[in-house]
């Protein structure tokens, strides 16, 4: 399958396809990251992705499509890729999610293994829920993500109780998609 993949999505310029590592969450065994520099290459790519996983050893797959650009830090390029899908409860107001948001921005300002990222709102979700948000990362390595940035106090104090459903500012109530992969030098 990971050929499969590999091969549909040849000749996107900006493509990430990797088996998952150990320690990911609802992130299935495959993580595919593909970025288009406009909608039409994406409506070429589309069919020829969707032949490729229209496969029996598919059993789900979980995506969302969203727009922006990275912010890279000005330290060595990172060797893991992490992204996070997530839903916030529909009839959240507008301010808490912008505060949600901006938590989840202060991750990036403390955490130093974090060598890259980018928070978007989903435009289209795919899969087992209706994503709203993909917050997605390069790490310096696995223990950059698993160390530093899901124990660091910003994370405890600020960012989790948006996801626990014992605090009073919970607005994550469906399950996440924490999934992550070697991130290759030679990416294409």
């Amino acid at each position: 399958m990971l050929d499969a993949v590999r091969d549909a999505t040849a000749e996107v310029p900006h493509a990430l396809v990797e088996p998952t590592l150990p320690g990911s969450r609802n992130g299935g065994d495959i993580l595919v990251n593909l970025a288009f520099d406009d909608e039409s290459h994406w409506e070429t790519v589309e069919p020829v992705f969707a032949s490729a996983i229209d496969d029996d050893a598919v059993t789900r797959v979980d995506g969302a499509t969203y727009g922006g650009v990275p912010v890279v830090s000005e330290r060595a390029p990172g060797s893991v890729y992490r992204a996070l899908l997530l839903r916030v409860w529909p009839s959240t107001d507008e301010a808490t999610v912008s505060r949600f948001e901006d938590d989840l921005r202060l991750l990036t300002r403390y955490v130093s293994t974090i060598t890259e990222w980018q928070l978007s709102r989903v435009d289209s979700a795919v899969g087992a829920s209706a994503w709203t948000h993909v917050f997605t990362q390069r790490f310096t390595d696995v223990d950059g993500l698993m160390g530093p940035y899901l124990m660091h106090p910003i994370h405890w104090a600020y960012v989790d109780r948006w996801f626990d459903p014992e605090c009073p500012d919970y607005v994550v109530r469906d399950r996440v998609c924490h999934s992550f992969c070697d991130y290759p030098t030679a990416r294409r």
